[in-house]
């Protein structure tokens, strides 16, 4: 009975140990993607906010679609602007850099250096960037894809992340809001 009795015990704490085990992989897990999100967001806004022309003298913006951004701004303080591209690869949200080069200065696609910055990556609906125009109140639509890009102001980010779909807690949602300084119309 005794033996019983501290075999049960021990089936009980090593049972508890697991979960603990469990749930701590789990939360770690969890707040190590949402501070890398967290981070991701800071940096993008950093970088969206004062964009303009880039060196070769194209518009700010070169791509609005829902998984990709591209445009031009000036990241490492060198007086050229840098084109970067946030985009959706798989279910990792990248960020691609081509710093220009040339007489007169290009931007070589080959030269694009590519970090991964998320990942588990919520891909349900399809939608990470959003755009809106000079209108924008808070309440009106995004902008309809394919988007006119001389009329977006403002760039709504939402990145859903979800390390296991299967298990709880559920998905981790991040968004911000970043008005382009240099494209304001002052109206």
């Amino acid at each position: 009975m005794v033996i019983f009795i501290i075999s049960l015990v021990g089936l009980v704490v090593v049972t508890f140990q697991m979960d603990v085990f469990s749930l701590n992989t789990l939360l770690s897990g969890n707040l190590a993607a949402q501070d890398e999100a967290r981070k991701m967001l800071k940096n993008i806004t950093a970088e969206v906010r004062p964009l303009s022309p880039s060196s070769a003298g194209a518009y700010p913006i070169a791509e609005a679609s829902p998984t990709s951004f591209i445009f031009y701004s000036d990241i490492d303080s060198d007086q050229l602007k840098e084109r970067i591209r946030y985009f959706l690869s798989g279910t990792t949200l990248k960020k691609g850099v081509i710093k220009p080069s040339g007489a007169p200065l290009a931007y070589n696609p080959a030269n694009e250096s590519i970090s991964e910055m998320i990942h588990d990556v919520k891909i349900n609906t399809n939608v990470i960037f959003e755009y809106y125009d000079k209108n924008y109140d808070g309440t009106t639509s995004s902008l309809i894809q394919p988007v006119d890009i001389p009329a977006v102001r403002l760039i709504k980010i939402t990145v859903i992340i979800d390390k296991d779909p299967n298990r709880s807690p559920g998905p981790i949602i991040l968004t911000t809001q970043v008005s382009m300084r240099n494209l304001k119309d002052n109206q």
